[in-house]
C-alpha cells in the first residue's frame, strides 16, 4: 500500500474515534479523555527532548580534557545555531522562539490556536541549538509544543474557544510536569503565568494532564528528584534576614536580566539579514562559552555541582581559571554578569530555547555567591547561627530568579521543592521568592514573556476585566451601517437621507472618504419641518468634531477608556490616514463584552 492510501486510513480512522467519543460522551468526559493523552504525549515529548540534548552533548564533549581549554567550544555553537536556523528557514518556514510568549499571543486572540507543527519542530530545534552549546533551556520550546498536543486535540473535537483554551494550559502543565518531574510547579504555573481565570472544575483536567506527565517520566527516569540534594543546614529564624536581602538581590539580578536581553533582542531586531544575525550571535555565544563552559547548555550540570558542594575544578572545568581554586567567586561572578549576552545570542542568532533554565542557573550562581558575601560579612560578625549555606542559597536564589524574571513567586517555590526534595525549605524559599517578586515588581510590572504583548496591549491577565477586553476584537465591534454624506450635500437631499436611515448620526466624509465630522440628528430636528429653508442650508453647516476618534489598531482598553473620557454614546472608527470606517457605540461594546464574559464565565 502507498503512502497516500495509508494516509487515508490514517484520516478515515481519526474521524470515526473522534465521531465516536463525542457521539457517546459528554464534552466534561471528553476533555478528561484529552487531558489523559496530552499528559502521555508531552510525558513521552519531553523523554525524548531532554534524551536528544544528553546524546548531542556527550557525542560531542566527552571526550574533552577538563584540564585544559578546548577550541571546539568557538565551533560547536556556531554550528548548533547554523543547524537550528536552517531547520527553521526551510523546513518549518515559520517562527518558533519565545514558546511562552506565543502561547500567550495565541490565548489572547481568543482562539487559542497553536500551529500543528509545534508538536515537532520545537524538540528537534531546541535540541539541536542546546545539544550543540546554545545557552537557553529546553522547557519554553517544550512547553509550546506541549500546549501545541493540547490545542490539537481540541480542534480535533471542535471544542469551544474556552476548552481550546484550557486544553492549551493542559498542554502547558504537562511539559512543566514532565521535564521537571514536578507536577504542582506544572499546575501552579499555568495558573500563575499563561491562565485567564479558571474555575474549580477546570483544574482537574490539568491535574490529570500533570500527573499522567509525571508518571510518563517516573517510567523513563525514576522517582528520584531531577536533582541530588541533601540538606546540611536546616532553616532557623535567625536566617531571615539574609533571606530577605537575598530576595532583593535576586530581584535585581531578575532586572538585569530582563532589561539587558530586551535591549540585546532590540539590537538583533535592527538586524535585517539572518546571516548578520547568524554571524553575530555565533561569535559572541562561541567566545563566551570558550572563556565560560559553564554556560555550555542548559548549564544543570553546573547547578548540581553548586548544591552539593563540588569542587572549583569541577565547575571551572575547561576553562583559563582551572587550577585556581581561589578565583571561583570571581569565576562565577562573570558568569552571572555574562550569561544574558549567550543566552540572547542564542536566539537571536537562530537558536531555539528559552529563559527556564537560564533563570534557575543564574538563581543557583547567584544565591551561591550572595552566601558567600554573607558569610564573609555578617556572618562573621553576628556568629555561627546567621551563616547562610551557599548549597541552600542556590536552591533560594533559583527560586528567587524565577520568581523576579517570570513574575511567578508560587512557580519558583513548588518547583524547586520538588526539583531537589527540599521541602524542610518552604519557609526560606516563600521569602526569598516573595521579596524577589516585590523588589522586580517596582520596576517591571510584567514578566519576560508577557512584556512584548503588554506592549501592544494584547496580553491576557487575571483581571477579568482587561482580559475581556484584550479578547474582544475592534472589528468585531464596529458598525458599518452608518450612511455618510458629503459636507456641501444640499439640505433636503440629507433629509432624504435621514428618511432611509435607522441611525440618528451620520459621519461626514470628502470624497477621498476621509472623515471630516459628525451631524447628529437632534442639530438638525428643528430645520427638517421647514421646507423653505432647505436650500438655504448644506450638511457642512450642521457638521461638528466627534468627541474623540478611534483608530483601527487601537485595543478595546483604550476604546473603553475614550468611552469614559469622553461620556460619547457613538464614536467614528477611522485608520492611519483618517479614512472613515464606521462606528462603535457604547451599547454595542457592552454587548459584546457581555458576550464574551458569559463564554469565560461557563463552567
Amino acid at each position: 500500500m502507498n503512502l497516500t492510501g495509508i494516509r487515508r486510513r490514517e484520516i478515515k480512522l481519526n474521524q470515526v474515534i473522534t465521531e465516536w467519543l463525542k457521539g457517546n460522551h459528554s464534552e466534561r468526559q471528553i476533555v478528561l479523555m484529552i487531558s489523559l493523552m496530552v499528559g502521555v504525549c508531552t510525558g513521552l515529548t519531553a523523554f525524548v527532548l531532554k534524551s536528544l540534548i544528553e546524546e548531542i552533548k556527550h557525542l560531542l564533549t566527552s571526550g574533552f580534557v577538563v584540564e585544559d581549554t578546548n577550541l571546539l567550544y568557538l565551533v560547536f555553537p556556531a554550528v548548533g545555531i547554523l543547524l537550528s536556523l536552517l531547520f527553521v528557514t526551510y523546513i518549518v518556514r515559520g517562527d518558533i522562539s519565545h514558546g511562552v510568549t506565543k502561547i500567550l499571543q495565541a490565548m489572547s486572540r481568543g482562539r487559542s490556536r497553536i500551529k500543528s507543527h509545534n508538536r515537532w519542530s520545537s524538540i528537534i530545534a531546541s535540541a539541536i541549538t542546546i545539544g550543540f552549546g546554545g545557552s537557553v533551556g529546553a522547557e519554553a520550546p517544550i512547553v509550546l509544543t506541549g500546549a501545541a498536543w493540547g490545542s490539537d486535540f481540541g480542534k480535533r473535537f471542535h471544542l469551544q474557544p474556552k476548552t481550546l483554551m484550557l486544553l492549551v494550559g493542559c498542554g502547558a502543565a504537562g511539559a512543566v510536569s514532565g521535564v521537571f518531574k514536578a507536577p504542582i510547579a506544572g499546575l501552579v504555573f499555568v495558573l500563575e503565568v499563561l491562565m485567564l481565570d479558571l474555575s474549580f472544575s477546570s483544574l482537574l483536567p490539568l491535574m490529570v494532564t500533570s500527573i499522567t506527565s509525571v508518571c510518563v517520566s517516573y517510567a523513563f527516569y525514576g522517582t528520584a528528584p531531577l536533582f541530588d540534594f541533601s540538606l546540611n543546614k536546616a532553616f532557623s529564624i535567625d536566617i531571615i534576614p539574609g533571606c530577605i536581602l537575598l530576595g532583593i538581590a535576586c530581584g535585581l539580578v531578575s532586572l538585569y536580566f530582563t532589561r539587558t536581553m530586551n535591549w540585546l533582542e532590540n539590537i538583533f531586531g535592527k538586524i535585517k539579514k539572518k546571516r548578520y544575525k547568524f554571524m553575530l550571535g555565533a561569535i559572541v555565544l562561541g567566545v563566551l562559552i570558550y572563556f565560560f563552559p559553564a554556560m555550555y547548555g542548559e548549564g544543570y550540570d553546573v547547578i548540581n555541582q553548586l548544591i552539593n558542594s563540588a569542587s572549583a575544578k569541577e565547575i571551572m572545568h575547561n576553562t583559563l581559571f582551572y587550577g585556581s581554586d581561589s578565583n571561583l567567586l570571581i569565576y562565577l561572578g562573570l558568569v552571572l554578569l555574562l550569561k544574558v549576552f549567550a543566552t540572547t545570542a542564542t536566539n537571536g542568532g537562530g537558536g531555539c530555547g528559552g529563559v527556564f533554565a537560564p533563570s534557575l542557573f543564574l538563581g543557583c550562581i547567584a544565591g551561591f555567591l550572595f552566601a558567600h558575601l554573607w558569610d564573609m560579612g555578617f556572618g562573621l560578625v553576628m556568629g555561627n547561627s546567621c551563616y547562610l549555606s551557599p548549597k541552600n542559597c542556590g536552591l533560594y536564589g533559583m527560586a528567587g530568579l524565577m520568581s523576579g524574571v517570570m513574575h511567578a513567586p508560587l512557580t519558583g517555590i513548588f518547583l524547586i521543592a520538588e526539583l531537589t526534595g527540599g521541602y524542610d525549605l518552604f519557609v526560606p524559599l516563600m521569602i526569598v521568592s516573595v521579596v524577589s517578586y516585590l523588589t522586580i515588581n517596582i520596576f517591571e510590572p510584567h514578566s519576560i514573556y508577557a512584556m512584548r504583548l503588554a506592549r501592544r496591549g494584547q496580553l491576557l491577565t487575571h483581571d477579568k476585566d482587561n482580559a475581556i477586553l484584550t479578547v474582544l476584537k475592534l472589528q468585531s465591534v464596529i458598525e458599518r451601517d452608518y450612511k455618510a454624506v458629503t459636507a456641501d450635500m444640499p439640505f433636503n437631499r440629507f433629509v432624504v437621507t435621514i428618511s432611509k436611515s435607522h441611525r440618528n448620526i451620520f459621519p461626514v466624509v470628502d470624497a477621498s472618504g476621509k472623515l471630516l465630522g459628525v451631524v447628529s440628528l437632534d442639530s438638525v430636528r428643528l430645520y427638517m419641518f421647514r421646507p423653505e429653508l432647505y436650500r438655504q442650508y448644506t450638511v457642512g453647516q450642521f457638521m461638528k468634531d466627534p468627541p474623540a476618534l478611534l483608530m483601527v489598531n487601537d485595543s478595546l482598553k483604550v476604546v473603553a477608556q475614550k468611552f469614559k473620557d469622553t461620556g460619547a454614546w457613538n464614536l467614528p472608527v477611522v485608520d492611519e490616514n483618517q479614512i472613515y470606517i464606521g462606528f462603535i457605540s457604547r451599547s454595542g461594546l457592552f454587548t459584546s463584552y457581555r458576550e464574551t464574559l458569559l463564554k469565560f464565565s461557563q463552567e
